[in-house]
């Protein structure tokens, strides 16, 4: 079993604690989903959040998802001027067969033109 690296991020629409929950939670489950992966092959998962998100951890979603014994940590982002506003950003590490060319990294609504490139 290889260790892979999956990314993805959403941008949400406000800085609320209960819409951070909602959409990192949706990030979360279609980032599992699209990999076909389950909780117990996360090896550990890293948040970033844009300087003007601090209502919540974006962590809290993942624990509220029943993922309790991965390591999670939270991070800011660096704070560029012009940078897309309110994005969370996941890089999870996991357990996979799959090919590294073959990780779907999730990118949902607004924040699919962060990564053009990659997002599926």
């Amino acid at each position: 079993m290889a260790v892979r690296a999956v990314r993805g991020a959403v941008q949400l629409e406000r800085d609320e604690a209960g819409h951070m929950d909602e959409q990192v939670g949706a990030l979360l489950t279609a980032l599992l989903e699209r990999n076909g992966l389950t909780a117990d092959d996360l090896i550990s998962i890293w948040f970033t959040a844009t300087p003007d998100l601090h209502s919540d951890f974006p962590a809290a979603a993942a624990r509220g998802l029943g993922i309790s014994d991965v390591p999670l940590i939270c991070a800011q982002e660096l704070d560029i001027a012009g940078a897309m506003p309110r994005v969370v950003r996941i890089l999870a590490h996991v357990e996979s067969d799959r090919p590294r060319a073959d990780i779907a990294h999730v990118y949902l609504g607004a924040a699919a033109a962060l990564r053009k490139d990659i997002a599926q």
